[in-house]
């Protein structure tokens, strides 16, 4: 039986500017994505699937349409509603890592906790467990600059997943790595799919990544234009 959805788009419409500089990124998308899925997002620039993932990670809103998270309307929450739901419900994976530089690995992890105003005790917990499953608690001390690409992604991955969130949106998170490293993070992200269950939203241009996911949504035009199965359905 298939999971209830964990997200629902329905009708979902943005546009930005007004008058002669209107623009209409999105022409009204319809999308379900199931608790514990693993979907890689994909189409060409301008399609719409960027504003989307904004959308989905609370970064921005709706102009119009219904989007539901767990069942709640999140388009009817105000800015610091959505940055709660941020922050307790949704983890985030970036193309550039965005890791501080002087700190180390372990306090790079920790930031989230920070915000949440964990005490250092459960901090250092929680940082390590997170590191570890990514392979990399014996590099808690080690900073950026002392760690690889791969190696720079897992702790940015460890990040995201410190506060045990309910989605992960990881956007082209292979994108500055070599072919190696990038079938390496697309393993880790899909053990934490399969064994943490973790529902993944993945941006990426690359079919050989998006293969790792068990849906791939294809967006042309502001429109999702169709769902397909991946290789690891």
């Amino acid at each position: 039986m298939p999971a209830d959805p964990i997200i629902t788009l329905r009708g979902v419409t943005k546009i930005y500017g007004s008058g002669a500089t209107e623009f209409q990124a999105l022409k009204g998308i319809d999308l379900d994505i199931a608790q514990g899925d693993f979907v890689a997002v994909m189409g060409p620039s301008g399609s719409g699937k960027s504003t989307t993932m904004n959308i989905l990670g609370c970064l921005d809103v709706p102009s119009g349409g219904e989007f539901l998270f767990k069942g709640h309307h999140v388009e009817r929450l105000d800015r610091d509603q959505r940055a709660l739901l941020r922050r307790r419900y949704l983890g985030f994976v970036f193309q550039g890592f965005n890791l501080l530089s002087r700190t180390s690995a372990l306090e790079n992890v920790e930031l989230p906790l920070l915000y949440r105003g964990e005490d250092k005790k459960t901090r250092y917990e929680l940082g390590m467990a997170a590191l570890d499953k990514v392979g990399l608690k014996q590099w808690w001390d080690h900073t950026p600059a002392e760690l690889s690409g791969g190696q720079q992604q897992r702790v940015a991955i460890a990040r995201a997943i410190v506060t045990s969130p309910d989605v992960l949106l990881a956007d082209e998170p292979t994108g500055n790595l070599d072919s190696e490293r990038s079938v390496e993070i697309m393993e880790l992200l899909t053990d934490l799919n399969r064994n943490s269950g973790i529902t993944v939203l993945m941006v990426t241009h690359e079919p050989d990544m998006a293969a790792f996911a068990r849906t791939i949504v294809h967006f042309r035009d502001g429109l999702v234009e169709r769902i397909e199965k991946g290789l690891a359905a």
